[in-house]
């Protein structure tokens, strides 16, 4: 089965359907460079409302360390991600697992970057270019999805309702993200379109 993670969420009713609707995880924005950026408050209401066996990712990009800190305390995430030129050893310090974002749209170049993180629970490969920040709705050429990394491989940018199924079945991920795809705005969830992409996903067959 496909995992799920529903990324960029600012509100607790959002978060609490996409639990509902059988999401795996939920992610929190505390980067200042993404318009889904929430504050450490809501980010715990969120945390605290979710029911059992649903993580929460906490997603920085080149932030201060004091942050990471600050979010660990207060918000206390099952995983970290990071967007940004962060080095294996940095994302390492905080104790926690953690996913590294690759930037696909940066080309081939992106390719060697897949190896720096030998640390990393898994890598999320996302259609943005190198420096930009996630959420960005650009999707890369799935065929290049690569083949023979011991870590669980994370597909992002661009997915929706639409074309998730084909996603998978072309790159094979061990899970999606989504933010832009099941969105009324930035940060501001769509049900129609959560529910969609969700059912969109548990009905690719392995």
């Amino acid at each position: 089965m496909t995992r799920i993670k529903c990324c960029g969420m600012t509100r607790v009713d959002d978060a609490l359907l996409a639990a509902r609707l059988g999401a795996d995880a939920i992610g929190l924005v505390f980067t200042a460079r993404s318009p889904r950026r929430l504050d450490l408050q809501q980010a715990k209401l969120i945390r605290q409302a979710l029911p059992p066996f649903v993580a929460t990712v906490a997603l920085f990009m080149d932030d201060d360390a004091a942050l990471v800190h600050a979010v660990i305390d207060m918000v206390q995430p099952e995983l970290l991600q990071f967007h940004g030129q962060e080095s294996d050893a940095w994302c390492m310090q905080f104790g926690r697992r953690y996913l590294k974002a690759i930037a696909m749209g940066e080309g081939e170049a992106a390719l060697s970057r897949l190896h720096d993180y030998p640390h990393a629970a898994g890598l999320l490969l996302d259609g943005h270019g190198l420096g930009e920040a996630g959420g960005s709705g650009r999707a890369f050429d799935w065929s290049r999805m690569p083949e023979g990394l011991t870590q669980p491989l994370i597909l992002a940018g661009g997915l929706n309702p639409g074309n998730v199924a084909d996603a998978i079945r072309i790159a094979r991920p061990w899970a999606v993200d989504v933010a832009s795809g099941i969105e009324a705005s930035p940060g501001i969830k769509d049900a129609a379109k959560m529910a969609a992409f969700i059912a969109a996903v548990r009905q690719v067959p392995l």
